[in-house]
C-alpha cells in the first residue's frame, strides 16, 4: 500500500506526520525539526528556499520573502482592504480581481506559494522514507469556504500530491485525541493558530466522532498580536525619539521579528526583553537603540480586545451544538497562540474548566491527518468521521428570497434534493443562483456562482418539475445539478472558482441573521403580498381583455385604478401600503366572486 502523509498546512508553521504501527508520527524536516516555518524566498527567478533559512532573509529582503500567505488563499483582492496592514512584500490585483504577490521578476498567486510549502512537506517525508510519497491528506480551517478549501486542493496538486481528502483542522486534532482513547463524551477543539481561530464542537463515541458545530475567524491569530505588540514597540519608540520605525519596511521587519520573539517567550516568563542595537540613526546621526523590557501583564493589556472574539466563537458554537457549558467534558487546545496564558484564562472562565494540554499544540493537526489517511487506505481500522457544512446552503427564488437546501452545521458527506417549477407560462430556463449564508434575502447572502437550466418543456407556469441536488463531497467540495423531470434535460456545477465568502463577514453571518430576523421576516410577507397582488392582477387582466363575457365599464374602471394602485404601492416597497393595496384587490375578486356566483345560481334556476 503506498504511504499516505499528513499535512497541516499553517499560517505560521507547516508539519509532516505519517502512521505507522497503531501511531501517528511527526518527521523531521531536512533541518532536523518538526515545524517548518511556512515562509518561502523567491531569491532567484531560478531559487525558491522554504522554510527556516527562508525565514532568515525576512529582514534582508522584505518583498521577496512570502509569510502568511495561507490568509490570502481564495481570497478575493477587492476584499482584502485592511487584510493588508503589516504585510511587507507587495500584493497586487491580477486578472478577475484575484490576488497575487509581486516578488520583482514575476507575479505568484497565493496557490503558487503555498505550493512551494507543500512541495517542502513532500521533500521531508521523501527523505524520511527513502522513497517517493505522493498521497496527502491536507487540513484547512474548518471555517475556509468552498473556495480556499479548492485552492488548497490545487496548490497539493501543483506540488505534485494527490490529495485524497482536505479535512478540517479541528477535526483532525479530534481524531488525534479519539484514536484509542476508547471514550464518550463532547469535547471543544479550540485552535488558535498563527492566522486563524476555529472552535469546534464535536461527540466522540468510541470509534463515532461527530462535528455537531464549528465558528471560527479566519482572521484572527497569533499574527494580529504580533502586528499589535509591534506597533506598540514602534510608537513607543516615536514617543522617545521621534524616529518613525514604521516608515522603513526593513526595519519594520526587524521590529516584528523581535515582536514574535516576546510574545512567544511571555507565555512561559512574566518579563521580556526587545532589543534591536543600532535600529535606527538620529537627526544627529547618532545611532539609535531599541531596547524595552515588556511584561506579560502589559502584553495582556494589549491583547484584551481580541479576547473577546474569541469567547464569542465559543459561545456561537455552543448554541449551534445546542449544548450547554457543563455538557463539555474536556477542552483541547490545538495551535501555538494557544500557549498564550491569557488565552488559557479566558476559556477557563467561560467553560467553568481547565483547557487541557493533552495535544501538542503545533503537532495534532498533522498526526490527526495521518490519521485520516490511514482510514481512507484502509490500513486503520474504520474511525466513522462526520464532519459538518459551517454556513447554510440554497438557492435564490422567486421575489429575492433565499431557500436554504443544507442548512449549516449539517454532516457531511451529504446530498439534498428539493423540487421547483417555474413562475411564467411557457419558461424555458430558469437561472439557479447559488448561495451561502443565514439571511432569508438572497441580496444580503454570499453568491457563490450560478448556471442556467435550458431546454425545459414549454407548459403553463407551476407545472414544470426541476429537480435540485445539492452534494457536498468528503472534501467539503460543493457540486450543485438542476434537471427538469419531464424533458431530462440537465446542468450542474462545482463551486470552486466563484466569489468566495469574505473571512471576517462569514464570522458574523449567524450573528447578523439572527439580528436582522424582523428585517427577514417584514421582507418576506412583503414579496409574498407581491406575488398575491400579481396573481389576482393576472386574473383582472384576463378578465378585462375578455370581449366575450365583457365587464360593465364602471367595474373595469375600478378594477384598473385598484391595479394602478397595487403597481404603486409595489414600486414604493413599504409593506403597509402593498397591504392596502392588495386588500383592495382581494375586495374586488370578492365582489366578482359574489357576482359570478349570483349569475350562475340565475342561470340554473332558469
Amino acid at each position: 500500500m503506498e504511504r499516505v502523509i499528513g499535512i497541516d498546512l499553517g499560517t505560521t508553521n507547516s508539519v509532516v506526520a505519517y502512521f505507522e504501527q497503531g501511531q501517528p508520527v511527526v518527521i523531521h524536516n531536512a533541518e532536523g525539526s518538526k515545524l517548518t516555518p511556512s515562509v518561502v524566498f523567491y531569491k532567484s527567478p531560478n531559487e525558491v528556499i522554504v522554510g527556516d533559512l527562508a525565514k532568515r532573509n525576512l529582514v534582508l529582503y522584505p518583498k521577496q520573502v512570502i509569510r502568511s500567505v495561507k490568509r490570502f488563499m481564495g481570497a478575493r483582492y477587492s476584499e482584502l482592504g485592511a487584510k493588508l496592514q503589516g504585510i511587507a512584500y507587495d500584493v497586487v490585483e491580477g486578472p478577475d480581481d484575484s490576488v497575487l504577490i509581486d516578488v520583482g521578476w514575476d507575479r505568484v498567486s497565493p496557490e503558487q506559494v503555498s505550493a512551494e510549502i507543500l512541495k517542502k512537506m513532500k521533500s521531508s517525508a521523501e527523505e524520511f522514507f527513502g522513497e517517493p510519497v505522493e498521497q496527502a491528506v491536507i487540513t484547512v480551517p474548518a471555517y475556509f469556504n468552498d473556495n480556499q478549501r479548492s485552492a488548497t486542493k490545487r496548490a497539493g496538486e501543483r506540488a505534485g500530491l494527490n490529495v485524497l481528502r482536505i479535512i478540517n483542522e479541528p477535526t483532525a486534532a479530534a481524531l488525534a485525541y479519539g484514536i484509542d482513547r476508547n471514550v464518550q463524551q463532547a469535547v471543544v477543539v479550540f485552535d488558535f493558530g498563527g492566522g486563524t481561530t476555529d472552535v469546534t464542537i464535536l461527540e466522540i463515541d468510541k470509534d463515532v466522532i461527530e462535528v455537531r458545530s464549528t465558528r471560527g475567524d479566519t482572521f484572527l491569530g497569533g499574527d494580529n498580536i504580533d502586528e499589535i505588540l509591534t506597533k506598540f514597540l514602534v510608537e513607543r519608540f516615536y514617543a522617545d525619539t521621534g524616529v518613525d520605525l514604521a516608515a522603513d519596511p526593513v526595519t519594520y521587519q526587524r521590529v516584528r521579528e523581535v515582536a514574535e520573539k516576546v510574545k512567544c517567550e511571555l507565555s512561559t516568563t512574566v518579563e521580556s526583553v526587545a532589543s534591536i542595537p543600532f535600529v535606527a540613526v538620529a537627526p544627529n546621526g547618532a545611532p539609535l537603540h531599541l531596547h524595552y523590557a515588556v511584561s506579560r501583564e502589559e502584553l495582556e493589556n494589549l491583547i484584551e480586545p481580541l479576547l473577546p472574539r474569541l469567547i464569542e466563537c465559543c459561545r456561537i458554537a455552543l448554541d449551534d451544538a445546542k449544548l450547554t457549558r457543563t455538557d463539555i467534558a474536556n477542552v483541547l487546545l490545538v495551535g501555538g497562540s494557544t500557549r498564550i496564558p491569557a488565552v488559557a484564562k479566558a476559556l477557563a472562565k467561560f467553560f467553568g474548566r481547565e483547557p487541557s494540554r493533552i495535544l501538542n499544540p503545533d503537532e495534532a493537526v498533522a498526526m490527526g491527518a495521518a490519521i485520516q489517511g490511514s482510514i481512507i487506505t484502509g490500513t486503520l481500522r474504520e474511525v466513522l468521521l462526520l464532519d459538518v457544512t459551517p454556513l447554510s446552503l440554497g438557492i435564490e427564488t422567486e421575489g429575492g428570497l433565499f431557500t436554504p437546501l443544507i442548512p449549516r452545521n449539517s454532516s457531511i458527506p451529504v446530498a439534498v434534493h428539493k423540487q421547483f417549477t417555474t413562475v411564467r407560462d411557457n419558461q424555458t430556463s430558469v437561472k439557479i443562483h447559488v448561495l451561502q449564508g443565514e439571511r432569508r434575502i438572497a441580496a444580503e447572502n454570499h453568491s457563490l456562482g450560478w448556471f442556467r437550466l435550458t431546454g425545459i418543456t414549454p407548459a403553463p407556469k407551476e407545472i414544470p418539475c426541476i429537480d435540485v441536488c445539492f452534494q457536498i463531497d468528503a472534501n467539503g467540495f460543493l457540486h450543485v445539478s438542476a434537471t427538469e423531470v419531464t424533458s431530462g434535460v440537465s446542468n450542474s456545477i462545482t463551486i470552486e472558482s466563484f466569489t468566495s465568502v469574505d473571512p471576517e463577514q462569514a464570522e458574523r453571518m449567524a450573528a447578523e441573521a439572527q439580528a436582522a430576523a424582523e428585517e427577514d421576516r417584514v421582507f418576506m410577507r412583503r414579496v409574498s403580498l407581491e406575488k398575491q397582488g400579481a396573481s389576482l392582477v393576472d386574473e383582472f387582466e384576463s378578465l378585462i381583455a375578455d370581449n366575450e363575457k365583457p365587464l360593465d365599464p364602471m367595474t373595469v374602471q375600478g378594477l384598473r385604478e385598484a391595479i394602478f394602485r397595487f403597481e404603486v404601492a409595489k414600486a414604493s416597497k413599504k409593506l403597509d401600503e402593498i397591504e392596502r393595496a392588495v386588500d383592495g384587490l382581494q375586495e374586488y375578486a370578492r365582489i366578482l366572486g359574489d357576482r359570478l356566483l349570483a349569475k350562475r345560481i340565475e342561470s340554473l334556476e332558469e
